[in-house]
């Protein structure tokens, strides 16, 4: 078995990992770098590894550019581990096999956020398929599930990291079948896919009008990156995590309930307390220390 590897962020790392410790890995694609730091770009995290593992890499902004040093690798099996990019049928049929490690319960969230939305929409189980690339997104057969049951301080952060071991585990106990032919796969019912489509910008602004469950589920599926923000007077104070306060006044939701010992918000149906921030040009805090001398917020303000 000779493998090409697509992936791009820290999800695909173990993944990479522990096929490079089992199979011949004859070339790993990544994204290109575009986060700076100190004014120079740092590598993906799946770069990064590569590098550290010695493997041959190419990073293309377009990955059709290099279909013939693709081919000419002569590997007959491609997985992909969130690699971020849209890879097109004549690089798929270089390939015997085409496997994707995809979080979700397919063809449950399909798409390129299924983690971040699980949370933001309160799903209580997700998990981890492995299936055939195809043509369509995300709509290949089936050769493996695992479930997983979202734990109530899960964040996206987190998920992550759990559903990549999950991801990698269930990878690893069935690719010689299915290379062998044991594991054939099972078709998707179409008629019960839904989709997961990427987090727009705006959606990472918190409506502080929502129920107070909504808008805890929406900080957990955007934490730690990028984060959902409360945004007010022209400062965008990004969310880490909050509480859910039981509070019965009616005050309209927005008010600023209290600034002692903590932020603590009317929502519509109650109220929530900012547990951890980010103010621009600080460090990530807690709540309480936040409190402590923050000028953005009063009693009584509205936002």
């Amino acid at each position: 078995m000779k493998i090409v590897f697509m992936g791009t962020p820290e999800f695909s790392v173990p993944i990479l990992e522990e096929l490079n410790n089992k199979y011949e890995i004859l070339l790993v694609i990544s994204q290109p770098n575009r986060v700076k730091k100190k004014g120079v770009f740092i590598d993906t995290p799946v770069a990064k590894c590569a590098k550290e593992l010695g493997l041959n890499l190419i990073q293309p902004e377009k990955i059709n550019n290099d279909y013939e040093l693709i081919k000419s690798v002569g590997a007959d099996v491609l997985i992909t581990a969130a690699y971020g990019q849209y890879v097109p049928t004549k690089i798929l049929d270089l390939f015997k096999f085409k496997l994707n490690v995809h979080a979700s319960l397919l063809p449950k969230r399909r798409g390129g956020a299924p983690i971040q939305r699980s949370l933001i929409e309160g799903d209580k189980v997700t998990g981890v398929s492995i299936m055939e690339m195809t043509k369509g997104l995300d709509q290949g057969c089936v050769y493996g599930v695992k479930e997983y049951v979202i734990d109530d301080n899960d964040n996206s952060t987190t998920l992550f990291s759990k559903l990549s071991i999950i991801g990698r585990d269930l990878l690893i106990n069935i690719i010689e079948d299915i290379y062998n032919g044991k594991i054939l796969g099972i078709k998707q019912d179409d008629n019960l896919a839904t989709f997961s489509k990427n987090i727009l910008p705006e959606e990472e602004k918190i409506n502080i009008d929502d129920t107070s469950i909504n808008i805890r589920n929406k900080v957990r599926g955007l934490a730690m990156e990028p984060g959902a923000y409360i945004e007010y007077n022209d400062i965008k104070l990004k969310v880490y995590e909050v509480s859910i306060i039981d509070y019965e006044g009616n005050e309209k939701p927005g008010t600023i309930l209290s600034t002692k010992k903590g932020i603590k918000i009317k929502t519509l149906d109650g109220a929530i307390s900012l547990d951890m921030v980010l103010y621009p040009g600080k460090k990530i805090t807690s709540g309480k220390d936040f409190s402590n001398g923050q000028k953005l917020f009063k009693d009584g303000d509205i936002i």
